[in-house]
């Protein structure tokens, strides 16, 4: 069901020696689950705050507790914990919660927006930058507007060429070409002010 790593398990035992309460797990659930703006919460849990609709994974010195209604969007995830020089990172890597890409049957805007929320903004985030979908027109072009970091970068093209486009056109074929109708000599924040740097999607 859900597999969480050595590193992981040290990690959680640490956090929880340090509350010095009995009997004390951790709590995942899945917030707006089967959409892009799916994300796993973690929170402390002690024994008296458990519903009985918990799933229970025995870990070494501790009790990971799956909320019930989250478990079938947990199917096949992962926590890894990934130290680093400020301590370290936990990654949760749930493929199932953003559900599925939509079908064929549902429209080209979409399966287009569905991808720029679950796959495109999540990486170029990092950026602080943000893209939305303006229109597909009846050739299959998609037509973007770049906000945040993105408004005004210099890499703005290559982002677009080699990362935006590249994903929307792999997961949703009928798209003929990817336009960025944003006018970026107003951006006020750019990520990237010279053509320099590398892509946002990197």
């Amino acid at each position: 069901m859900i597999e969480i790593s050595e590193r992981a398990q040290q990690h959680f035992l640490h956090l929880l020696s340090q509350q010095g309460i009995e009997g004390l797990g951790i709590r995942v659930r899945v917030t707006s689950p089967g959409t892009p703006a799916a994300d796993c919460e973690l929170e402390f849990c002690e024994p008296q705050e458990l519903t009985g609709g918990e799933w229970t994974v025995e870990c070494s010195g501790f009790n990971f507790y799956i909320d019930g209604e989250s478990a079938t969007w947990l199917e096949g995830a992962t926590v890894d914990f990934e130290p680093n020089q400020t301590g370290g990172q936990l990654n949760i890597r749930a493929p199932k919660i953003k559900g599925e890409l939509p079908g064929a049957e549902a429209g080209l805007v979409e399966r287009v927006r569905y991808v720029l929320e679950a796959e495109v903004n999540p990486r170029i985030a990092a950026h602080g930058g943000r893209i939305s979908l303006l229109e597909v027109d009846a050739d299959g072009v998609v037509v973007l507007q770049f906000g945040g970091g993105c408004h005004g970068c210099g890499m703005v093209d290559v982002t677009l060429k080699h990362g935006v486009e590249k994903t929307l056109r792999e997961r949703v074929p009928e798209i003929t070409a990817v336009r960025d109708a944003t006018d970026h000599k107003g951006g006020s924040n750019p990520y990237y002010s010279k053509k320099e740097g590398q892509s946002a999607m990197g």
